[in-house]
């Protein structure tokens, strides 16, 4: 079956244009950086280190979603699953620069890691200090020894806030680099995936699976997962997903979590209730103490089938 795309004819414009249109949405919260593809928060606090996000588009609401109070100052957009380019990077963080330093936050990807080690070479060629936190949250990705090769998928979220909290608090730029970086480190996500996206412009999705076929570990824009199974029922992909997180955290009965279940794109609210009705009863069971729970489609790649789940482990 053909994916139906709602487009304008010149499909080079999807990104612009989409972006044009969340902008004059909420153009009271939001300002255009120039005539890039790029805009920052209007009221945003001042006197403080500065928070820049930003990735490829079509996984919306992430990055765009999460720019305001308690959360990033701007955002830099690039294509659709392509990194922004560093030209664009660094005008967005000259735009909010208050030279007290500019914290970029971002996933683990090879586009994003070049594209923003550049804008961050000439952002400190202009004298603005800078630092970076790269998000590797999908520990199936890669094993432990190659952490720094794990993508950042739905677990950005969970670091945007906690960085965006310490930024808005007022906190030392080292503190809150420091903040930021132990979101990151004790943060895991594990996702899968029932059915592809389709990038705007293509007539193929980015991967196929069989109507009656699942996959451990998929990547947002395609990449293989670990293991291609049969369906299965929410139970029973839960008690894998759950027990591939519980080992890789070692997690322990008193612990406590934030835990996100993110919809992939086209998993209806209620599948997703589902997923989380059975991953709490394994967090009760396992004698961990919850401290706050969301179900929301935050990070996807168009109409991608399936879900994430990621936790955050809490201390004081």
């Amino acid at each position: 079956m053909a994916i139906k795309k709602i487009l304008n004819p010149n499909i080079e414009n999807v990104v612009e244009e989409s972006l044009a249109g969340y902008l004059a949405a909420y153009r009271k919260y939001y300002k255009r950086i120039g005539n890039y593809n790029a805009f920052k928060y209007r009221k945003a606090r001042k006197n403080k280190t500065v928070l820049v996000i930003g990735g490829g588009s079509g996984h919306e609401p992430l990055f765009i979603g999460y720019c305001g109070a308690g959360l990033a100052d701007a955002v830099a957009c690039g294509n659709v699953c392509a990194s922004p380019n560093p030209e664009l990077i660094y005008k967005t963080a000259r735009a909010v620069d208050q030279g007290m330093g500019v914290l970029f936050v971002y996933g683990c990807y090879a586009g994003d890691n070049l594209n923003f080690d550049m804008a961050e070479e000439l952002c400190r060629a202009d004298g603005i200090k800078t630092a970076h936190v790269r998000v590797w949250d999908d520990f199936l990705s890669a094993p432990e020894e190659r952490k720094f090769d794990r993508r950042g998928i739905a677990g950005d979220v969970f670091v945007i806030k906690c960085a965006g909290a310490a930024c808005d608090a007022g906190l030392a730029f080292d503190e809150v680099l420091r903040i930021t970086e132990k979101a990151r480190d004790n943060i895991r996500t594990i996702g899968v995936a029932t059915a592809p996206g389709t990038l705007p412009g293509n007539d193929k999705p980015t991967f196929t699976l069989a109507d009656d076929e699942l996959e451990f570990g998929m990547g947002l824009h395609g990449e293989p997962g670990i293991e291609r199974t049969r369906m299965m029922t929410a139970d029973k992909i839960v008690d894998r997903m759950y027990a591939e997180l519980r080992n890789e955290m070692k997690l322990s009965s008193g612990e406590r979590i934030a835990v996100l279940v993110n919809g992939l794109g086209s998993t209806p609210m209620m599948e997703l209730n589902l997923v989380y009705f059975n991953l709490y009863k394994h967090l009760k069971q396992d004698g961990l103490s919850i401290h706050d729970s969301e179900i929301k489609t935050c990070c996807t790649c168009m109409e991608m089938g399936g879900f994430s789940i990621t936790i955050l482990r809490l201390d004081s």
